[in-house]
């Protein structure tokens, strides 16, 4: 694999280009079901104090408003709102969390989805987010675990399951990597929220099949148009690109969704020390 060369810390996939509704809206069909089952585990959320990081088109706000009710708090923020619904029934703040304090709390819950793996600070981040929550607040974070290779389930061509690996790879090693994203971060979740003194790490790991035309395929397709400089700075041509949009419409084409590590950690409250 080619090192890659210094890091920027600008996100990869971030709101301001016209591709990003349509990110949001595949994100939200690929993850929201899993995302909403974790949430719901947590247990019965009315009143609770909820700040949803990096809340991008604001699926996962609107559940947490709906589950918190008029008696609780929900808070989302991004660096960029601008995909956020006016009014929403919640709170809106554009916030860096990389650079800005966490918001005022303390938190009952605080999710971050697809969040901490894209910022070079992740682990700082993360343990100013642990300060932040109430005694047995939880943490929820969930990343993708991009390492694992084998994207493809089936293809219609050998060829066409070759260019979908390249995409892959071009996508985790040299894209995202030039952005400081860590493919392997959604996996030492656990053991940073344990250095943080959160208790009761809980870890569940998603990933299901999704053929061309759907959520999963058509992610992909999102990757490309947002990021299409960038692939072809790391070496894939324009026809090549162009093949790939067709492609991920066409449903003999199978693929698997990134492993979504789902990780909860809990703050310590006085009886714990009882």
């Amino acid at each position: 694999m080619e090192t890659p060369g210094p890091a920027d810390s600008s996100y990869a996939f971030g709101n301001d280009a016209p591709e990003a509704a349509d990110r949001h809206v595949q994100l939200a069909a690929l993850l929201d079901e899993f995302t909403i089952s974790r949430l719901s585990a947590l247990g019965d959320l009315t009143g609770r104090r909820c700040l949803e990081t990096g809340a991008g088109g604001g699926s996962v706000a609107a559940w947490l408003a709906e589950a918190a009710g008029p008696a609780g708090r929900v808070l989302a923020t991004d660096v960029d709102t601008q995909h956020l619904p006016a009014p929403a029934p919640y709170e809106v703040l554009r916030h860096d969390l990389e650079r800005e304090p966490v918001p005022d709390g303390p938190w009952d819950v605080i999710h971050a989805r697809l969040v901490l793996m894209h910022l070079p600070s992740r682990e700082a981040v993360l343990r100013r987010l642990a300060a932040a929550l109430a005694p047995g607040g939880a943490l929820v974070v969930e990343d993708f675990e991009t390492t694992f290779r084998k994207l493809v389930l089936a293809a219609p061509t050998m060829h066409a399951a070759a260019l979908v690996d390249r995409y892959h790879v071009l996508l985790v090693e040299r894209v995202l990597a030039a952005h400081g994203n860590d493919p392997a971060w959604a996996g030492r979740v656990p053991a940073a929220m344990l250095e943080a003194g959160l208790t009761g790490i809980d870890t569940v790991i998603h990933a299901r099949s999704w053929p061309g035309g759907t959520a999963g395929a058509l992610l992909i397709g999102a990757n490309l148009a947002q990021a299409r400089a960038g692939f072809l700075a790391a070496g894939m041509t324009r026809a090549e690109l162009d093949e790939l949009g067709r492609l991920v419409h066409d449903p003999r084409l199978l693929v698997r969704g990134h492993l979504t590590y789902s990780t909860i950690g809990r703050a310590p409250t006085p009886c714990d020390a009882c």
